[in-house]
């Protein structure tokens, strides 16, 4: 099976928007002082959906390091709800993603490299591949969904994609 090769791109709001929000304290996000002027606040960064009869939940994911080159050749998607990523490790990582709808083919997706202070919500029904951890085990904040109802959907990518080392990776990642 011949994959395709994949770009990896910098995330940023504009290029993820179609799929969710990008969570981080910028000047581009709405934020504000309280506590007495002790703490900045940056506020509403994403829009949680629990779905039908859920319930917002928070998890810790714990990923093992991807190595690159990397086959993508399978997507899930949560169709009752978002599911939101906050890394808490220092450390880069990719995301793969495709617009909601039917299974995705390899030439929807889109992969962004995240740093260390950047999460992901995804938004309900947008597919996306498991963690994509770099250079060491990482640790994840998840708020995503409980309750009742099927929310997990994979589908398998014939053929698949390859997601290569690449000049905007850390020389260890290479």
């Amino acid at each position: 099976m011949t994959l395709r090769s994949l770009t990896i791109e910098p995330l940023t709001r504009s290029a993820f928007a179609p799929f969710g929000q990008v969570i981080q304290a910028c000047d581009a996000a709405q934020h504000f002082t309280i506590n007495e002027g002790n703490t900045e606040r940056y506020h509403d960064l994403a829009h949680i959906e629990p779905g039908p009869q859920g319930k917002a939940i928070v998890s810790i994911f714990r990923g093992l390091p991807r190595s690159l080159p990397f086959a993508i050749t399978m997507m899930e998607r949560h169709p009752l709800a978002s599911q939101a990523f906050m890394p808490l490790s220092s450390r880069p990582y990719l995301v793969a993603v495709a617009a909601a709808g039917e299974a995705p083919t390899i030439d929807q997706l889109r992969v962004f490299l995240c740093q260390p202070d950047q999460g992901v919500n995804y938004a309900a029904g947008v597919w996306h591949h498991p963690l994509l951890a770099l250079e060491a085990v990482s640790d994840f904040l998840v708020i995503d969904r409980s309750g009742p109802g099927h929310n997990c959907d994979i589908a398998m990518l014939t053929p698949g994609g390859l997601i290569a080392a690449c000049r905007c990776l850390a020389p260890s990642l290479l």
